[in-house]
């Protein structure tokens, strides 16, 4: 079904300017610098337009609005590194700084809230490729941001250039693959074939962790920087950024189960394998956790899938 809606949001130039020399991003974070006002615009899927501040006045890209949160600034670059739109975590520190006009240790080591709008399948486009921003967007420069209506008016127009601008090119899109977005017999603002983009590394972390309610599967542990989402069929195998794909697992155990040494059976038992004890004469740490089912989440489309357990007892695990 076509989203009904987008948002077009005004972006910092500097945040667009290191994105767009980026050529395979899956995702990207469009932080606030500050987390105190939650961001429900749009429902997920929608799409979220990057309106350039003045000089520049132009959509200079999009992507798919996919979640809101409120992290701290450390949690959000361990997530979504470079896609957070800076070269490491002291420059995209001191850029939230500068807007907070803060200082400070504390600060520094980004132990504060910011507003984490995190968006799919993003696409960046060259200077010859900006879109004029809608007609009725104010002047004034006090316009933060405005939702649109995709179906008629300025909204459809910069809809239907997206995705044009999307599809040529060449260029890589996190997407499912689909029909051509805009058929070739209709006119230019035709209608569009549905768009499914893809979760990213970062995305998949948050979802992961917010599934089995941010404790580790096996131990319950809860403290966020020890915790990692781990794929069960590995993404350089194939495996894909899905929760049914994950498991929330501390980080020591998470280094086990992709080494093998340990693994969660299709009944959802965490087993520790032989191998453990026999290569490094060890592990007594871990041996007392075999057997113990794991927690999982409520939902059923939410917990881990028993043929990609079995693949992983199968195909990773040493026993």
């Amino acid at each position: 079904m076509e989203p009904a809606r987008g948002y077009v949001g005004l972006t910092d130039p500097d945040w667009y300017s290191y994105l767009e020399r980026q050529t395979h991003l899956d995702e990207v974070n469009f932080w606030q610098p500050r987390g105190h006002r939650a961001f429900r615009a749009l429902h997920p899927g929608e799409p979220f337009f990057f309106k350039l501040r003045a000089p520049h006045k132009a959509i200079a890209g999009f992507g798919f609005f996919t979640r809101y949160e409120a992290l701290p600034a450390w949690l959000a670059w361990e997530c979504f590194t470079e896609a957070n739109g800076a070269a490491d975590f002291g420059s995209m520190i001191h850029r939230i700084l500068r807007l907070r006009k803060e200082s400070g240790r504390a600060a520094r080591m980004g132990e504060f809230l910011i507003g984490c709008i995190m968006i799919s399948a993003p696409v960046f486009f060259s200077r010859d490729e900006w879109i004029d921003p809608p007609a009725d967007w104010a002047r004034t420069g006090i316009q933060q941001g405005k939702r649109y209506s995709l179906h008629d008016g300025e909204g459809r127009r910069v809809w239907e250039q997206c995705l044009e601008r999307a599809e040529g090119g060449g260029r890589y899109w996190n997407v499912e693959p689909t029909e051509p977005l805009v058929a070739r017999d209709e006119p230019r603002y035709g209608t569009p074939s549905l768009v499914r983009p893809r979760m990213g590394q970062g995305l998949f972390r948050r979802v992961v962790c917010e599934a089995y309610g941010g404790a580790c599967a096996v131990t319950s542990e809860h403290s966020v920087p020890v915790l990692e989402a781990a794929h069960i069929v590995p993404y350089s195998q194939g495996g894909v950024h899905s929760v049914d794909n994950g498991l929330l697992l501390r980080q020591d155990l998470h280094r086990l189960f992709d080494r093998g040494y340990v693994t969660v059976t299709p009944d959802f038992v965490f087993r520790v394998g032989d191998s453990l004890r026999n290569e490094f004469h060890n592990g007594r740490t871990y041996y007392g956790l075999d057997g113990t089912p794991i927690t999982l989440p409520s939902e059923t489309a939410l917990k881990p899938d028993r043929e990609k357990l079995e693949w992983h007892g199968r195909m990773v695990y040493k026993g």
